[in-house]
């Protein structure tokens, strides 16, 4: 599968690093492709990872990760152009300046918005409720951590489910898109724990089932 990650930062990094060394095609999607850093993310990724603007990246990516922190959000999905026949993942999250709510939320989401901006995509929340760290290594001794995933179209999300699952967490399709409203508040509470709690980066959330 050819996955393009729009924003090659922690996350985008952390994802696209890991896809590409389990046999995907992965185009990181910069404004600068040519920059030492993006260089750096390539060779680490392996023969399977190439760097390009965003808009040939996009073009070329059958699933798009859409990783932009939210500020720029709708300046670049607007950039991209017709993403008609694409999947994109949003990863985003409204957060305001120091960390200190959200944005957006109770009536609408951040997902929400990205679907309306993303002209023609179909598109899955997911990768939100963790930070990168926990996405470039989610092992918990025998335990997997869970992601929620959710979208209105469930032929995207059965094709975004496997790419959550290799990487070793539980994927849990939480619903339709408007399940973000939930997700995205998820992420604040991660964020809390971490920084403000004093539990550190080093913890994800857990479904049990009996």
């Amino acid at each position: 599968m050819t996955i393009a990650i729009i924003g090659s930062g922690n996350v985008g990094g952390a994802l696209g690093r890991r896809w590409a060394r389990a046999g995907h095609q992965v185009i990181f999607g910069s404004r600068d492709p040519g920059a030492d850093d993006l260089k750096k993310l390539v060779a680490e990724s392996g023969a399977n990872a190439r760097a390009a603007t965003l808009e040939d990246a996009a073009k070329a990516g059958e699933i798009l990760l859409f990783a932009m922190p939210w500020p720029p959000a709708k300046q670049i999905l607007e950039l991209l152009g017709d993403l008609s026949g694409k999947i994109l993942i949003d990863t985003t999250n409204p957060l305001k300046a120091g960390l200190s709510g959200l944005d957006v939320g109770t009536t609408t989401s951040a997902a929400e918005q990205v679907a309306q901006w993303a002209r023609g995509a179909k598109v899955v929340k997911a990768f939100n409720t963790v930070g990168a760290n926990v996405m470039a290594s989610p092992a918990f001794g025998s335990e997997r951590p869970v992601m929620f995933y959710c979208g209105d179209d469930s032929a995207a999300k059965a094709k975004v489910k496997p790419l959550i699952d290799e990487l070793g967490f539980d994927a849990i399709d939480a619903g339709p898109l408007t399940q973000s409203r939930t997700l995205e508040p998820m992420a604040l509470l991660w964020i809390s724990l971490a920084y403000q709690q004093g539990q550190g980066r080093e913890i994800a959330f857990k479904l049990m089932r009996r």
